[in-house]
């Protein structure tokens, strides 16, 4: 449920391109600063957002360096270092992976899920933001819950809780008299990605006969993959695009103080990108910047 949240490339400046790959590089710096080599593996697009956002409400300078990576061995990259909303992102980054892994596991039995989670447990039992578990985790499990026991919930619902996570934390960062309009950005976020992702995940869900939110509270009639895409595409477009509205009306109430360019193209831009790629069915993976 990761890496829908990217910038929209062909409308970027140049520096503010290079910018979003410092916090990206930055990010998976402060991964393996805090957790280790490995762990840098969970890395996502949308951790990334949030440490860009979270960092744009302070008027601090941010430092960068230039060094090498186990992806990028012979040129530097540009890197920001020391930061805070960046490690805050870095731990979640973490936590989400773990608990994605554990969701595989309930899902499909995955051996490699349950190797791999209980590889991540230690690092976020250790950490002191680990306290942010606990609502993670009752969240997730109602959401699982919701999933398992499906009763003519809406999808309102049933995203609720995932939606609920994202702005929760994206408002637990700082003691911000602005935390009301972080939540619910978050939250609209956390809805829009829950939403596209399962839209995303029609095909292979209803092949393997997988719970999806979409194909549960919409298809009532059991029709195929194709006939209920075609039938489905402008609700679910509808709704991603109400949700990314919350989110910049939301954004447009924060007092940020830089980066403004780059967060706008992402909401604005890359989110409704997304959208047209997968409601096309079109869309690729994402390559590491």
């Amino acid at each position: 449920m990761f890496g829908y949240v990217t910038p929209c490339k062909m409308e970027l400046k140049i520096k503010e391109y290079e910018k979003f790959k410092a916090y990206y590089c930055g990010l998976c710096k402060s991964i393996k600063k805090i957790f280790g080599e490995l762990p840098r593996l969970t890395i996502n697009y949308d951790m990334t957002f949030l440490a860009i956002l979270l960092d744009s409400l302070k008027d601090e300078k941010n430092t960068y360096k230039k060094e090498r990576c186990i992806v990028h061995p012979i040129k530097k990259k540009i890197i920001i270092t020391s930061n805070e909303a960046i490690d805050y992102a870095a731990f979640f980054n973490i936590s989400l992976s773990y608990y994605k892994l554990l969701d595989n596991v309930q899902d499909d039995n995955s051996l490699k899920s349950k190797v791999t989670s209980k590889f991540l447990k230690r690092y976020i039992t250790d950490n002191e933001l680990n306290k942010h578990n606990i609502v993670i985790e009752d969240n997730l499990n109602k959401l699982y819950n919701i999933e398992k026991n499906y009763k003519n919930e809406s999808i309102d619902e049933i995203s609720h809780h995932f939606a609920h996570i994202t702005g929760y934390i994206l408002s637990s960062y700082k003691d911000f008299e602005f935390n009301e309009q972080l939540y619910w950005l978050g939250y609209n976020l956390g809805k829009w990605i829950y939403i596209i992702d399962a839209y995303n995940d029609l095909k292979d869900d209803l092949e393997k006969n997988k719970f999806n939110a979409i194909n549960s509270v919409y298809n009532k009639n059991n029709l195929p993959y194709k006939e209920f895409k075609n039938e489905i595409k402008n609700r679910i477009d509808f709704l991603l695009v109400t949700c990314g509205k919350c989110c910049l009306q939301n954004l447009n109430k924060l007092p940020l103080v830089k980066n403004k360019g780059l967060l706008y193209n992402i909401l604005q831009l890359g989110m409704v990108e997304k959208m047209d790629k997968i409601l096309k069915g079109v869309e690729e993976n994402e390559q590491s910047i």
